[in-house]
C-alpha cells in the first residue's frame, strides 16, 4: 500500500536538486505536485505557513538566494493512501557553509493525489549553528570569511 504515493513524494524530493553545485531546485515541478491551496510548515513547531501556490513559489525562490547544494536523502518512508512520511539527511550549503541536517516530513495529499499539506520537523538551534560554521573554499568569493553578512553584493 502506497508505493505510487511514495514514488511521487520520491520525485518531489528529488526536484529539489542532485547536491552538485550547478543544480538548482526545479520550482515549476516541484509547484506542479501541489494542490493550488496547498500549505507548507517550514519547520515544527512554530515555524510559518506558506499558503498557496505563488507564495510558495516565492517561498523557495526567497530560499534560493541563500541556499545550494539541496538533495533530499531519504532514509525511511512510510505511507498510506493519503499521508507519506520520511525520515531524512539533507545535504544543503547555508550561506555558503555546509548545513547538512536531519528531519522528519510529512506530507498529505489530496484526492488528485497532490500534496496539500507539508510540514517539515527538524531542529532549527542546530540548524541555526552551521550558519556559524567556516565559509566552504568554494564560496569564500560569493561570502567573504564571514559568510552572510560579508555577502559581496
Amino acid at each position: 500500500m502506497g508505493q505510487r504515493q511514495e514514488d511521487f513524494i520520491r520525485e518531489f524530493c528529488a526536484s529539489f536538486g542532485d547536491g552538485s553545485y550547478e543544480t538548482r531546485p526545479d520550482v515549476d515541478r516541484i509547484l506542479s505536485m501541489m494542490a493550488e491551496d496547498a500549505e507548507w510548515q517550514l519547520w515544527v513547531p512554530g515555524g510559518p505557513k506558506i499558503k498557496g501556490r505563488a507564495a510558495i513559489r516565492q517561498e523557495l525562490e526567497r530560499q534560493m538566494g541563500f541556499l545550494r547544494q539541496n538533495r533530499c536523502n531519504i532514509k525511511n518512508i512510510l505511507s498510506s493512501e493519503r499521508l507519506v512520511m520520511t525520515e531524512r539527511v539533507d545535504d544543503a550549503v547555508l550561506y555558503g557553509r555546509d548545513a547538512w541536517h536531519t528531519m522528519v516530513a510529512v506530507y498529505v495529499l489530496d484526492e488528485q493525489g497532490l500534496i496539500s499539506e507539508w510540514r517539515e520537523y527538524l531542529d532549527m538551534a542546530d540548524l541555526a549553528a552551521k550558519k556559524k560554521g567556516p565559509v566552504l573554499p568554494a564560496y569564500r568569493d560569493e561570502y567573504g570569511e564571514g559568510g552572510e553578512a560579508g555577502r559581496s553584493s
